[in-house]
């Protein structure tokens, strides 16, 4: 009975070690464009942060760059695959690019939420702030539409994703100020950049974490 006692301990102790899988759902800023070691992309290093801070975690990577709002629920059924405890959601970059209607935008985003809903998956929704050139509605209407599906589904909201740049002194909207952590190309972010995003956005993925783990008896 005391080695069997023994057996039943350490099987319970082996499943709560076991990692939370986190899906990154996103596009380039996701899936680490640009940048020539991939260990240097937003996954891998929120991957290292969170791990630094104690955190038993695998974040896979289901960004696809150019992927807009559209593409990412096409997809959103097979990259939650069945291991997937939580879903990171940054999508809306590309939508802002091709100057998409925000109720198109809005529309798709709420069908990837329906989805994680589905399969009882805890969300982070990470927004993005839309520039002031397609005018004032379109900016506020964009902007708005993160806040009301996440009050709708009920998820964890980060209001936006560059949120760790702007605390360095970088605003996206001042292509100067971003130099020194942006690629040429003044859309994606360098190594640098990618770290101050982590450390923006990580405290918000702890919170997802312990989420996941309180909904599966775990220990945050």
């Amino acid at each position: 009975m005391r080695n069997a006692a023994f057996a039943v301990l350490a099987l319970s102790s082996s499943a709560l070690a076991e990692p939370v899988t986190i899906v990154a759902l996103g596009d380039s800023l996701t899936a680490g464009y640009g940048l020539a070691d991939q260990s240097q992309g937003f996954v891998p290093v929120l991957e290292g942060w969170l791990k630094a801070k104690g955190h038993e975690v695998a974040v896979q990577n289901a960004g696809v760059s150019g992927d807009t709002t559209a593409g990412g629920l096409a997809r959103v059924g097979w990259a939650l695959g069945p291991e997937a405890d939580g879903l990171i959601v940054t999508l809306g970059g590309n939508d802002l690019l091709r100057g998409i209607d925000p109720a198109s935008s809005k529309a798709n985003l709420d069908g990837i939420l329906k989805e994680a809903a589905a399969r009882k998956l805890p969300v982070l929704l990470v927004a993005m702030k839309a520039p002031g050139n397609f005018g004032p509605e379109y900016k506020a209407t964009f902007d708005a539409m993160y806040g009301e599906l996440s009050a709708q589904y009920g998820t964890l909201l980060a209001e936006d994703f560059f949120a760790g740049l702007r605390a360095a002194g970088a605003d996206p909207a001042d292509p100067a100020s971003l130099a020194a952590f942006m690629q040429p190309d003044g859309l994606h972010p360098n190594p640098e950049g990618v770290k101050l995003i982590v450390e923006g956005l990580g405290p918000q993925v702890e919170a997802l974490l312990a989420v996941v783990q309180a909904g599966s008896g775990q220990n945050p």
